[in-house]
């Protein structure tokens, strides 16, 4: 394998995992608040809002539905009108994070209601607040499957980040399209490949071990 050819993968991962970091960074500032918020504002819960909780169900439900090739395609104006281009590592990180948010806010709810309500009453009855209950409380306990959820989002997010190299997104799915499938050139096609299996390999370790760190607390 040449010198250029390496370098090439060299860039493609870097603008793979920058890709994956600011879309986890951004799902994760916007999509576990918006898992609390599911969890809380449903039937019986601290903060019930039916009329609130049935909107951004909706909204959560109708962005999932999407599937995210043609997501990327369907918001080409916004993304263009947000980072200024449609192509490129930059550009893509908007489809990624669309995609993230709402799939990162329904493993953060799932996660919560696995929390048993007594817990949460014996908070109220020491006159914990509601905001004091989920920064005390839900956030806490859910802490080791909350980390266990970003790091399903993360493997994920490579994945798509790979998927949008079909439409000119950069990292390693460009350089496996236009070089290894356009180009037929099976030894860069492999290449990507095994990177790509590392990076999920090397993150899914880092997952679990934060994970288990979290438990024995």
């Amino acid at each position: 394998m040449s010198e250029q050819v390496i370098k090439l993968l060299v860039t493609g991962t870097l603008d793979t995992l920058q890709m994956t970091v600011i879309s986890t960074i951004m799902a994760m500032i916007i999509g576990i608040p918006l898992g609390v918020v599911l969890v809380v504002t449903s039937k019986g819960h601290i903060l019930e809002n039916a009329a609130l909780n049935k909107i951004l169900g909706a909204i959560v439900n109708a962005t999932r539905s999407i599937p995210f090739i043609i997501l990327m395609v369907a918001i080409i104006p916004f993304t263009r009108m947000v980072v200024g281009t449609s192509i490129g590592t930059t550009a893509a990180c908007v489809p990624l994070t669309l995609a993230a948010i709402p799939f990162l806010a329904r493993l953060v709810e799932t996660s919560i209601k696995d929390i048993q309500f007594g817990v949460i009453e014996a908070a109220q009855s020491m006159g914990a607040s509601p905001f004091q209950i989920i920064r005390k409380v839900l956030l806490p306990e859910a802490l080791p499957t909350i980390i266990d959820n970003v790091t399903v989002l993360i493997v994920n997010l490579i994945g798509y980040s790979a998927m949008a190299g079909a439409i000119g997104g950069g990292g390693l799915g460009d350089i496996a399209i236009r070089y290894g499938y356009q180009r037929f050139q099976g030894d860069i096609m492999l290449a990507t490949i095994i990177i790509l299996i590392i990076m999920v390999q090397v993150i899914q370790m880092i997952g679990d071990g934060l994970s288990k760190a979290m438990n024995k607390k």
